[in-house]
């Protein structure tokens, strides 16, 4: 008990100046991380960034638009998607990650759940490892990111991405989310990572259904509570098309109304694909909620009470 309270108290102080990379930079709170897929398959723009050069482009893009991270992913995670070969996650990725950390003033993730990956990516210049396995998948990638001394962002998923929409029945899946993050982040701890490098994602749209991940986004604040920042991905997801709609607009307003949600309830960093109308949502959610933090009338978080 003594060991949770410390965590909340140690996420309460770092939570105003945000994360402390390996580097010695600071993400403030709450940041934006662009989306890269230089994949062929991935759900939203699969084979736009194959080239390296739009690669590069795509991302210095992103980031003058006002993403604080670049989170580069050479393996689709997409329902249904097949597992990639390393060496070829490895031929995508790190020819942009080389070219990027010479170019880029912002920290840069590789989304990958392979410690071959991750150890070229970590050397190439990545400084965080986003793993939608949470140190699952590959028993070697937990020494990977401790030897870097890098950043990880573990994700809630159940199976593969091949088979996790057939695994998607909860008795409480806030519950067992916040348990099993949990267990991860300790397991983490265990193996040489520093609680201060640790971020956990609830993984939405992963083995969730659209009521799942609804309730998930209103249960934030108890995520919180477990006392690591807690990254959101709703970007473009089968679940804002599903209530807002598959048009353009639609998307992009859906994900932009989930994400001033999910910082209002106090997600540190959301990851998206579009930066720049992104921005404006997350300036705004973060400014109400620094006026309800300070305790004006009619403000106040919600505090989730259980299961919906």
């Amino acid at each position: 008990m003594a060991s949770a309270v410390q965590a909340v108290s140690d996420f309460r102080s770092r939570k105003s100046r945000g994360l402390r990379l390996r580097d010695g930079v600071t993400v403030r709170f709450p940041a934006i991380m662009g989306v890269l897929n230089v994949t062929p398959d991935s759900f939203s723009d699969g084979g736009r960034f194959l080239d390296p050069d739009l690669a590069v482009e795509h991302a210095l893009r992103m980031a003058r638009e006002g993403a604080q991270i670049i989170d580069i992913g050479g393996e689709s995670t997409r329902p249904g998607a097949a597992e990639v070969p390393a060496e070829d996650e490895c031929r995508r990725v790190i020819p942009v990650i080389r070219r990027l950390a010479r170019r880029l003033d912002c920290p840069i993730s590789i989304d990958t759940r392979k410690a071959m990956v991750a150890e070229h990516a970590l050397a190439a210049g990545a400084a965080i490892v986003n793993d939608v396995s949470a140190l699952m998948f590959d028993p070697g990638l937990r020494a990977v990111v401790a030897r870097h001394r890098a950043t990880v962002v573990l994700m809630h998923m159940r199976g593969t991405p091949a088979t996790m929409q057939r695994m998607t029945r909860y008795r409480d899946v806030v519950g067992e989310v916040a348990t099993y993050l949990a267990q991860r982040a300790a397991a983490a701890r265990a193996g040489g990572i520093a609680g201060s490098r640790i971020i956990l994602d609830p993984g939405i749209g992963f083995a969730k259904q659209t009521s799942q991940n609804l309730k998930l986004i209103g249960a934030l604040p108890r995520l919180c509570r477990l006392g690591y920042p807690i990254l959101v991905g709703v970007s473009r997801k089968s679940f804002v098309r599903q209530i807002a709609g598959a048009g353009d607009e639609q998307l992009l307003l859906g994900t932009a109304a989930a994400v001033a949600l999910a910082v209002a309830a106090g997600a540190s960093i959301v990851r998206v694909h579009d930066p720049g109308p992104i921005a404006a949502a997350v300036r705004m959610a973060a400014a109400i909620d620094a006026y309800c933090d300070a305790g004006l009338a009619g403000c106040g978080k919600k505090t989730y009470r259980g299961p919906m």
